[in-house]
């Protein structure tokens, strides 16, 4: 059982407290300004997103736009769910019953066997313990499938320099076909962290503006599919944005025309202190 490590710090750790505050989410002027449907019958499909991990009182209204879009969907077989690995550089997936206060959320043991079993992404427990990158999306998923959420399978992925993302893409890829799933991908990341406490100030002046022309740089390459072109923007800005190979990862499996960007702003926005910020989008690959 993976423990929820993180509950009381980025979200409420009691059901009344994290449904309030999930709902706020979804009805505050940031988010969506409305609580999700259930899927219309000729709804689309939603191949993956991308949203925050941050803090609900900072990101969370990032989030509930992804939220939204996931849950007027079809229900897929499973969600895999990729985000970096803020402690270490190593990757791997975890096959534990992962717990939140809304409830458990199960692993496709399968899935996660054949993928496992092409050696190239391997199970890795210990660095799931104490990372909050991939917790943090379970209340959300659990909050807004209601009572679909039982339903649900995952695979919880973290990526880091140690993984070889084209071997892994085809490992994804195999197993998705062999096993015959229905897939939605939920990619886990903040954008730019600015400022002296994130080691990266390449501006000083016009900070609000120039974040957004920062961001929106990134934001244009992956809603193109450039992959080459996302990795070397990355590499000429140095943008830090922490999902950058869990995106890049992303990128190099689906391939989606239709990627809208639902929502951005930074946790200045929330506080108004631009000194020290970070950037959070939701996208999502339809």
């Amino acid at each position: 059982m993976r423990k929820a490590v993180y509950a009381g710090l980025f979200y409420p750790t009691t059901v009344d407290t994290l449904q309030k505050v999930l709902d706020e989410c979804f009805n505050s002027e940031l988010g969506p300004g409305a609580l999700p449907t259930r899927p219309k019958p000729n709804a689309l499909p939603v191949k993956a997103v991308i949203c925050p991990h941050a803090g609900y009182v900072y990101s969370g209204m990032a989030a509930a736009w992804s939220y939204k879009a996931v849950a007027e969907a079809p229900l897929p077989d499973l969600f895999i769910l990729i985000g970096p690995n803020h402690r270490t550089n190593e990757s791997g997936i975890s096959v534990k019953t992962f717990e939140t206060p809304l409830g458990f959320v199960r692993v496709d043991q399968d899935f996660a066997k054949v993928l496992a079993g092409k050696g190239n992404i391997k199970i890795n427990e210990k660095i799931h313990e104490p990372e909050h990158s991939l917790e943090v999306q379970l209340p959300f998923l659990q909050f807004v499938l209601g009572d679909r959420a039982e339903k649900i399978k995952i695979l919880p992925l973290l990526v880091s320099d140690d993984l070889d993302i084209d071997k892994a893409v085809n490992d994804l890829k195999e197993t998705i076909k062999e096993l015959k799933r229905k897939v939605t991908f939920i990619v886990s990341s903040d954008f730019t962290h600015y400022g002296p406490s994130y080691g990266y100030t390449p501006f000083t002046d016009n900070i609000k503006e120039n974040l957004a022309k920062l961001d929106n740089g990134a934001i244009e390459f992956i809603k193109e599919g450039d992959v080459n072109g996302f990795e070397l923007y990355i590499q000429e800005t140095g943008a830090s944005i922490c999902g950058f190979l869990p995106i890049l990862l992303l990128l190099k499996i689906i391939n989606s025309k239709k990627v809208f960007v639902e929502s951005y702003y930074t946790s200045a926005d929330v506080t108004g202190d631009y000194s020290n910020s970070v950037s959070y989008v939701s996208m999502v690959f339809r």
